[in-house]
């Protein structure tokens, strides 16, 4: 299943299994909600299928990796006959029963590893497609975690060099990256990011990003996919 760069961006759609998502088109939250948004995003070109049972909007309230499983075995379990599918967690437990049922699967990991620190071993054992993605803190804090001495360009290029180093040492062979736009980073520094994504290109990785019906955009969405075309490898759209 490993994500190829392409001249065009492969199109990743969100199904989020959750009640309280921040874009509430995208909830689906019993089989034949999901069947409908399976049918809608493939109207819109999508190929890769991405679940999150667990919301990280800014304020969102943590739960336990059982509540997330329990919202997420249905689904998975209705053999739903999707070419590539992601997994949007933090859990290496709800990982390696995702595998266990459904085989391999993209990992979608907004802390990119740091929430678990069984993750990226259990990544590396399984021999799974990996998104790390850069946040601070988590739904509660980062808000107020902006502050990038040397710029949020040079800050998030920084986190992925060390990133890489790990990975390559645990033995992730295939991982994607996400810049986080909307997480930890104030409205300016988004768009500065997005302005300097060609930078992220020296790592060789696909690159996803992230930015459909986000705060920052404030109704300029079709903008910041504009300038994410040039240089994206997937959009995460709803």
């Amino acid at each position: 299943m490993t994500i190829q760069m392409e001249n065009k961006p492969l199109l990743m759609g969100v199904i989020n299994l959750t009640p309280d998502s921040f874009f509430e088109p995208s909830r689906a939250q019993d089989l034949k909600a999901v069947k409908a948004r399976i049918r809608a995003l493939k109207r819109r070109g999508c190929s890769i299928f991405d679940f999150g049972a667990v919301s990280t909007r800014p304020g969102a309230d943590p739960i336990d990796p059982e509540t997330e499983w329990n919202r997420l075995e249905p689904i998975l379990s209705a053999k739903l006959k999707l070419e590539r599918i992601s997994i949007d967690t933090t859990s290496s437990e709800v990982v390696r029963r995702a595998y266990n049922l459904i085989g391999p699967f993209i990992v979608n990991d907004i802390s990119a590893g740091e929430d678990d620190p069984k993750m990226l071993e259990t990544v590396a054992e399984l021999g799974l497609d990996y998104v790390a993605m850069h946040k601070r803190g988590n739904p509660q804090t980062m808000d107020s975690l902006c502050d990038y001495p040397d710029g949020v360009v040079n800050g998030v290029l920084e986190y992925f060099e060390e990133f890489a180093a790990k990975a390559e040492r645990i033995d992730i062979k295939n991982w994607i990256l996400d810049p986080g736009f909307g997480f930890a980073k104030t409205d300016e520094q988004n768009w500065e990011l997005l302005a300097n994504l060609d930078a992220f290109k020296r790592f060789g990785r696909p690159i996803l990003v992230g930015i459909a019906d986000k705060r920052f955009t404030c109704g300029h969405s079709r903008k910041a996919s504009s300038m994410a075309i040039a240089h994206a490898d997937i959009l995460r759209v709803h």
